[in-house]
């Protein structure tokens, strides 16, 4: 790339082997990327590394923090060693070590401010994934939505869910036409999903207040981007599904709320995806078909997603294929399996005349990357072997003292911190006489259960044709239903 220093508007990555800057135009940073390899090789440092650029350049910044080291990026970084000898030999960097604005999160709000959405904002698709549920859950799950918007109830936390399906049990005649949807079977087994969903810890996730957009694109006092971390490393081993769901509600989120913006110089985020297999793994079909559909279309409203996993096998050839920066370290091929896998990452780079880019993959040493990046029109660039820039922040977690001071520094202080729990579907049905605080979850005497009403009625023959039509009055709710692409609600149960 010549000797020219690159700047704000360059995203660096590192030098190749005759010591020449390797860097791609911080406009095509839009265009998302990769991040890959073998544990060990240095992906969160490149990481580290590709954040401080963002922010630099005054572009947020939002990843998941998956082993808790990322947060370095809070301190200056005191290099030494093999470290200092690579800045050394690096003149462009023009490095100076230096601590970068970082806003702390965790879900449960211990190590940083809680995150929080509500219910209707996460929808019946996303929810429907995270508590793995069949087609007629599904069903039902919509089914119960749609009373809630109906009937303007706001559901902003487990409870109000759970209070929601318990009324609709022994209340059927509020769900109409779709009360066959709503069986026992289902109604109970979408309570025991929740169940486990609590006993997850995955309750701290919904409620008041929920993350507002604006806040994490809020630059920097000084202009620099913030670097936005969540706390992920409980909750990516005890709560994968978890995980995975908020990342995708949060793409979903900032696809509807952005404006389009066209090309620009620079994107507003980069959101980075660490252990990225995890938002493919059990993935429903039509989720994993929208998802794809906003990794496409989200570019244009400035949003530049990087995938960091082991493998680019870890991810959907639809999705491997829309991303323009690869940066790809060591890996490991012992078995026919993983030498085929090895084959096919070599191929999805432009092929380099001076090497090969097959065998460099198992010679790469730690801080060392096969990196493609893109031309200035947008076309892929030959592969570069390339040894990755030092980052100016720490290499290593801050020490509890360090990242309470950063919480005590917040310009989020306090305003996340104390949940709120405003009137919502859950106190507005237990005000109700037939749904008083003692009696939740009974019918009265005199009132048919919704076993006696629902039975009854799918024994009859008009009852059979009903159930087997089921499916696909589900999925003409789910049409109506289903808000941008990823299925918040429409009207009344949006927080407001």
């Amino acid at each position: 790339m010549g000797d020219e220093m690159p700047d704000s508007t360059q995203l660096l990555i590192g030098a190749d082997l005759s010591g020449q800057p390797i860097a791609q135009a911080m406009r095509l940073a839009n265009r998302h990327g990769l991040v890959a390899g073998a544990t060990g090789t240095g992906k969160t440092v490149t990481l580290q590394r590709l954040a401080e650029a963002f922010s630099d350049a005054g572009v947020a910044v939002f990843a998941a923090d998956i082993k808790g080291d990322l947060c370095g990026l809070g301190a200056a970084a005191d290099p030494q060693g093999k470290v200092a000898e690579r800045i050394a030999g690096m003149p462009f960097l023009n490095y100076t070590a230096k601590a970068y604005p970082v806003t702390l999160w965790d879900i449960h709000g211990q190590s940083g401010h809680p995150l929080r959405t509500t219910i209707s904002e996460m929808g019946p698709l996303l929810l429907g994934s995270l508590l793995e549920l069949t087609d007629s859950q599904q069903s039902a799950l919509y089914a119960a939505f749609k009373v809630a918007d109906r009937e303007g109830l706001l559901l902003l936390d487990l409870k109000d869910l759970k209070a929601l399906l318990n009324h609709l049990r022994y209340h059927p005649q509020l769900l109409g036409e779709d009360a066959a949807l709503m069986t026992t079977g289902s109604s109970q087994a979408l309570l025991r999903r929740l169940a486990v969903l609590e006993q997850q810890g995955a309750e701290a996730l919904f409620g008041e207040p929920a993350l507002q957009l604006e806040d994490i694109l809020q630059p920097n006092a000084d202009g620099r981007g913030r670097i936005h971390l969540l706390d992920a490393s409980r909750l990516v081993h005890e709560a994968p599904k978890v995980y995975a769901t908020f990342l995708l509600w949060l793409l979903a989120e900032l696809f509807e709320q952005l404006p389009e913006r066209g090309d620009a110089d620079k994107p507003l985020l980069a959101l980075f995806f660490d252990e990225a297999h995890l938002l493919f793994a059990d993935t429903p079909k039509a989720l994993q078909e929208r998802l794809e559909q906003v990794v496409r279309l989200i570019r244009s409203k400035g949003v530049g997603v990087y995938f960091v996993t082991q493998s680019p096998g870890d991810l959907p050839d639809s999705v491997l294929a829309q991303l323009g920066l690869r940066i790809q370290h060591g890996l490991r091929a012992f078995t026919t399996k993983e030498q085929k896998s090895l084959r096919a990452v070599a191929d999805g780079f432009r092929p380099n005349p001076a090497f090969d880019a097959l065998s460099v993959l198992t010679e790469l040493g730690t801080g060392e990357a096969l990196v493609g990046t893109l031309q200035e029109k947008g076309t892929p660039e030959v592969v570069q072997r390339v040894l990755v820039a030092p980052p100016q922040s720490r290499i290593g977690p801050l020490s509890a003292a360090e990242r309470a001071a950063l919480m005590a520094s917040s310009p989020l202080k306090g305003r996340y911190d104390k949940p709120i729990d405003r009137e919502s579907a859950y106190e507005v049905l237990m005000a109700r006489k037939e749904l008083g605080p003692t009696e939740e979850g009974k019918p009265t005497a005199d009132e048919p259960s919704f076993t006696d009403r629902a039975g009854a009625f799918l024994g009859t023959t008009a009852g059979k044709a009903l159930k087997s039509a089921m499916q696909q009055a589900a999925n003409q709710m789910g049409r109506q239903l289903v808000r941008g692409l990823l299925g918040s609600l429409l009207g009344g149960s949006k927080r407001k």
